[in-house]
């Protein structure tokens, strides 16, 4: 994917979050992994949305509504109704058939046919990137380390104009995949085989993929 095609379609999903509607509240837009580093072309680009919980039915009736005509459980409770009625043709569903967030999302947001990553949490980049690392190091899944070395674009509703100007100038300095986890406490050793795994794990993904994740 050429660098500049990969942050036009940055600029796409933030536009579409500042506009909304969404799925549901989205907090924060970062990118992160090889644009972050300012290779050109890019294997993948990875996107990461903080995302809030409805905390309450926006429509009482939408529930059975889109149960009836999509055969979808929970709209209204864990993904907005409104939003639903505007883009129908993005809803998606668990295993369970209850309407997912983080499919929803990335139904909304990313086209099929390109080399994007979504990773969908609760939670801020910075905190999960720990949570991640320690689980990942707890069972030995290597391949579900977070990339660390991230940028914010958007956050509580702002752009980060400056941010992205510097990102499309390729002036964010950021070390190696091992050498930004040894920063975080990572033996130099497990850096190296973490990154390899991260790397192989990339490699075989394909098209568009999303994470959903509750921290």
């Amino acid at each position: 994917m050429e660098r500049e095609a990969a942050l036009d379609r940055v600029e796409a999903i933030i536009d579409a979050v500042d506009e909304g509607p969404m799925p549901v509240p989205v907090r924060e837009v970062w990118v992160y992994g090889d644009v972050a580093l300012g290779l050109d072309p890019i294997d993948r680009l990875d996107v990461y949305v903080t995302k809030d919980l409805l905390m309450r039915s926006d429509d009482a009736d939408a529930a059975a509504e889109f149960e009836r005509s999509h055969g979808v459980k929970g709209v209204g409770k864990s993904v907005s109704a409104e939003w639903a009625r505007q883009f129908p043709e993005h809803i998606r569903a668990n295993d369970n058939g209850y309407a997912a967030p983080e499919k929803c999302l990335a139904a909304h947001l990313l086209p099929d046919d390109e080399p994007i990553h979504l990773e969908v949490c609760n939670a801020p980049f910075d905190r999960n990137v720990k949570q991640r690392l320690k689980g990942a190091l707890d069972r030995g899944a290597y391949e579900q380390v977070l990339d660390p070395r991230g940028v914010q674009l958007y956050g509580e509703g702002r752009r980060a104009t400056e941010t992205m100007a510097k990102l499309r100038g390729g002036d964010l300095p950021f070390p190696t995949l091992s050498g930004a986890l040894e920063m975080l406490g990572v033996d130099d050793g497990e850096a190296a085989a973490i990154a390899d795994a991260v790397r192989d794990y990339r490699d075989r993904q394909e098209g568009a993929t999303v994470r959903g994740d509750v921290v």
